[in-house]
């Protein structure tokens, strides 16, 4: 799992969420308009100026069938998660036609999908996330499934979440290191085939903060190749901190850019209750800062919501939902302590 003392993050039971997404989000039209959702959107969910934002805003997303639900007040605090654009994560059972439905739709409304890989053999070593492809050869293919359905749309694919930072914080066993080193570039040679497709591997995130360790692994996993990386994912460390950490990393590998993400940390990480469980819908949370590109550093390429706020990281608590699973209340609470 993601997020402990030792730095992890906590990913999102991502085959849980990727699955319910596969369910309402590939079925999207998109909208010629980018409003999209028809008679099931109300209030219709509109994309973001394109040039402060270009990614696709989902109108099937979980947020958004949860904002046609609502009124008043709760219509209000929701809209502000369902109108801002988040990753769509993608299961290994269906991989081809996810990323060809959420890449079509994105290219219809004149948008980018966001896309999150996360399906690295050994996943999460053996914990709430784990699984993964079944080898090596599972995990080619896959992503070449994933490459083949993006085809020539514009696409932005933040790669395994965690992946790295487990070769370096001894969760991953060392007999399976120098197979995801090999995975990992691959997978950044695959997905960069595709003419407008960029690669962000994933690096970890503030409360980790040793890049000193980090920054070969990242090497080593191809990170020069790629466009960049990216910090925080599904954590909730400050973008402040966030920035910090991926500048000092950075300038260990190439002054490479990266991208934060800031779908829950307008109130920066949970600092109370067990240190082993602060990942799990930590309470008084807030969302962060809106996604953009429009950064005014050369080195942060984006803010993104790459986790979906308002769904579960897990039924880590008495009667709160599985992972990826809508979660009312937290959505509720989140937005309600935005800025």
């Amino acid at each position: 799992m993601y997020g402990s003392d030792r730095g992890r993050v906590r990913a999102l039971g991502a085959v849980a969420v990727g699955a319910a997404l596969l369910l309402s989000g590939c079925t999207s039209d998109g909208g010629g308009d980018g409003s999209g959702g028809g008679a099931e959107s109300n209030p219709p969910i509109a994309q973001q100026p394109k040039e402060n934002d270009p990614y696709w805003v989902n109108p099937q997303a979980k947020a958004a069938k949860a904002l046609a639900a609502a009124d008043g007040a709760q219509q209000e605090l929701i809209k502000k998660i369902a109108q801002q654009p988040a990753g769509e994560w993608i299961v290994p059972e269906n991989a081809k036609e996810q990323s060809r439905s959420f890449t079509e739709a994105a290219a219809k409304a004149d948008r980018e999908a966001l896309l999150v890989v996360y399906n690295i053999p050994h996943r999460d070593c053996g914990q709430f996330s784990s699984g993964g492809a079944a080898d090596g050869n599972a995990y080619r293919a896959f992503i070449q499934q994933v490459a083949e359905g993006i085809g020539d749309r514009p696409a932005t694919v933040i790669l395994e979440p965690d992946a790295v930072l487990h070769l370096v914080d001894k969760c991953t066993p060392t007999k399976f290191h120098e197979e995801r080193y090999d995975l990992l570039k691959g997978a950044i040679k695959t997905l960069k085939q595709q003419p407008a497709t960029k690669v962000y591997l994933d690096a970890g995130n503030a409360g980790w903060g040793r890049t000193d360790q980090i920054f070969e692994p990242l090497k080593r996993s191809g990170v020069d190749q790629a466009d960049g990386f990216s910090v925080n994912v599904s954590n909730f460390y400050s973008t402040e901190d966030s920035k910090k950490y991926g500048k000092e990393l950075s300038a260990k590998v190439g002054n490479k850019p990266f991208v934060i993400d800031t779908s829950r940390n307008g109130n920066g990480p949970w600092k109370e209750g067990p240190a082993d469980m602060r990942w799990c819908n930590p309470p008084g949370r807030a969302l962060g800062e809106p996604p953009t590109t429009r950064t005014d550093d050369p080195q942060v390429h984006a803010l993104l919501w790459i986790k979906r706020p308002g769904e579960s990281d897990g039924d880590c608590n008495k009667g709160q939902p599985k992972a990826g699973e809508w979660f009312a209340e937290y959505a509720l609470e989140l937005a309600k302590n935005a800025q």
